[in-house]
């Protein structure tokens, strides 16, 4: 993976991360759940916290100081993804970056991250998420992945550049 795409891939994960956002913002009405299939609805929502509402409490009115926090992490897994050898970890931290920096967007705009994605069974919901978050899940699991043992074995060593 060349650092063009890279680039590439953290600049079309905030995209479809802020497409989609706003989308939500004009679409939906706060609190008023539209049921797309059983299991899954669109809520529109806000969330002060970190990524599935964590923290709310504790970061509540201090969006600079979360989005200055997640812009640091944000810098510090660049870095490491222009550093990573490895594509498959390349990617996942591409994703991490990415979906980061639209929730910074978010913070720095409305101060809060727009959320609208609920899945929930019976009567219980999982937080409610957006695009970033999924991005963030996903580049995780491909770090995770990356990291196993039988895949490092298997995965081909790139040049840095």
């Amino acid at each position: 993976m060349t650092r063009t795409t890279l680039i590439f891939l953290i600049a079309a994960s905030v995209l479809v991360d802020q497409l989609t956002k706003a989308a939500a913002l004009s679409l939906l009405s706060q609190r008023a759940a539209v049921p797309v299939v059983p299991g899954f609805n669109l809520t529109l929502g806000f969330n002060e916290g970190s990524s599935f509402g964590l923290l709310s409490g504790v970061m509540a009115g201090k969006p600079l100081l979360m989005a200055a926090l997640t812009g640091a992490l944000a810098l510090i897994f660049a870095v490491m993804a222009f550093r990573a050898r490895r594509p498959l970890e390349r990617a996942g931290l591409a994703l991490v970056v990415g979906g980061a920096i639209g929730n910074i967007i978010d913070r720095l705009r409305q101060g809060a991250v727009t959320d609208f994605l609920d899945l929930y069974w019976r009567d219980w919901h999982w937080p409610t998420f957006n695009g970033a978050d999924i991005a963030i899940t996903l580049g995780a699991l491909c770090i995770l992945a990356a990291s196993l043992p039988s895949h490092r074995r298997k995965e081909p060593v790139l040049d840095r550049n």
